[in-house]
């Protein structure tokens, strides 16, 4: 069993349970481990940070296990210890439970082998974090060790119970859980580009949907670049007048609506059947747009500098203890931002321009061309709107609050450099 420092079990039968897998004659000689989903204590009613943790614990991951396995992610999982050792399954494996069961071993060697253990340098010169154990070298090691396992047959379980098997504390801060998704996105873009991707260590050894499953993850980090199009190019455009997208009397409008509508509403349907709020369905598609034109982009970006030798991979550590004010605010439904970082120049940035874009665009087509003008440019207008809508807490954050957890001036400054000259050479035409 492995769990992270931050976590504890919160269900005295999870070990019962995940040995009924193991020791299933019929169904569990191939089980190589058990994963029970992430679940957070501090999470609260309406989080303003939208973490989705009932749809990806009610329908992405039990996706995953019906097509052969649950990726291991680090923690709440019980391993197989053959398996976890670099075992090969085959058909002809059995556990043999019998064959320690005669043995006798003197209380100093014990003693002496446990030292040894714990040495720092029990792993030197050995198989251990190559072909056994967890496998190093990635800021994902998890998961590059757990789908080696199934590349070798293995299968793993999903196990969600009513009660949770265990809790954890997740970060209240936007800049942590920014600094968080960008680790992440950062290690499954380099196992993606490596010779751990799930098409090429899976090739013929797992299924394909599993390697897709897989590769979900893999490839968040370069949805940055078609999200950072989307919520700049249409909204300059529309400031300057120019239609990207068909008129609102157009038949192609049709196809750009339906698509819009379906997507959002399959998303507000499946949030809503796992039991979360509208009000939290918004706040994630919130976080979705933030962690892609932040941590996502800044993942993609150090990614590729790595692999041209320009930097290297480091390691950057979450917070875990949060003041008691900044705990206050996360429940009043704040976000908190509290310090200067890239990530906030580039939200501040992508918020400030879409509100400009909005008042003067809104402003230019009304006075030039009046309320008819509008239908040229229906769908740039829509989405602006839109996203000055999603981005509200950043307002917030730089007009209205005056707490420790408000944006700083500085990022403003920064970000109003980089919105005002775009203004005036549209003004300007």
């Amino acid at each position: 069993m492995n769990v992270d420092c931050d976590m504890y079990s919160n269900n005295s039968e999870s070990i019962r349970d995940a040995l009924c897998f193991f020791l299933d004659e019929e169904q569990g000689q191939d089980i190589g481990f058990v994963q029970y989903p992430q679940n957070f204590e501090n999470v609260v009613h309406n989080d303003i940070y939208g973490h989705p943790i009932n749809v990806v614990n009610e329908l992405d991951h039990p996706c995953l296990d019906g097509w052969g396995g649950m990726c291991y992610y680090g923690t709440g999982c019980f391993h197989r210890r053959e398996a976890l050792c670099g075992r090969i399954y085959s058909q002809e494996y059995k556990e043999d439970w019998t064959r320690v069961a005669g043995r006798t071993e003197d209380a100093n060697e014990l003693e002496e082998m446990g030292r040894s253990l714990v040495t720092c340098t029990y792993e030197h010169n050995t198989i251990w974090g190559i072909e056994k154990g967890v496998r190093y070298g990635c800021p994902l090691e998890d998961v590059t060790t757990g789908l080696q396992i199934q590349c070798r047959g293995w299968r793993s379980v999903y196990y969600n119970p009513k009660r949770k098997g265990f809790l954890g504390m997740t970060p209240t801060s936007l800049g942590q859980i920014l600094v968080l998704y960008k680790r992440w996105t950062e290690g499954f873009l380099q196992i993606s580009l490596s010779r751990y991707s799930p098409f090429l260590l899976g090739h013929g050894k797992i299924k394909l949907g599993l390697q897709m499953g897989y590769s979900v993850c893999g490839f968040w980090a370069v949805n940055s670049f078609p999200t950072l199009y989307y919520v700049t190019i249409p909204s300059l455009c529309f400031l300057n007048g120019i239609s990207l997208f068909p008129e609102k009397t157009s038949p192609w409008f049709i196809p750009f609506a339906y698509v819009m509508v379906a997507a959002y509403s399959c998303s507000l349907a499946e949030s809503l059947q796992c039991g979360d709020s509208a009000v939290e369905w918004w706040n994630a598609q919130r976080m979705w747009l933030i962690r892609r034109i932040t941590s996502y982009l800044l993942a993609t970006i150090d990614t590729f500098r790595r692999i041209l030798g320009i930097s290297e991979s480091g390691f950057n550590l979450t917070v875990k203890v949060t003041d008691l004010q900044a705990l206050e605010r996360y429940k009043k439904g704040m976000m908190e931002f509290g310090s200067f970082s890239a990530m906030f120049v580039i939200l501040t940035t992508v918020a400030l321009l879409n509100l400009a874009c909005m008042v003067l665009g809104i402003s230019r087509v009304l006075l030039q061309e009046g309320p008819g003008g509008l239908e040229t440019l229906f769908l740039q207008a829509v989405l602006c709107v839109l996203i000055v809508a999603i981005n509200s807490p950043v307002y917030e954050a730089l007009f209205l609050r005056r707490d420790k957890g408000s944006l700083p001036a500085s990022v403003a400054r920064v970000s109003i450099c980089f919105v005002l000259p775009l203004c005036i050479l549209s003004i300007c035409k």
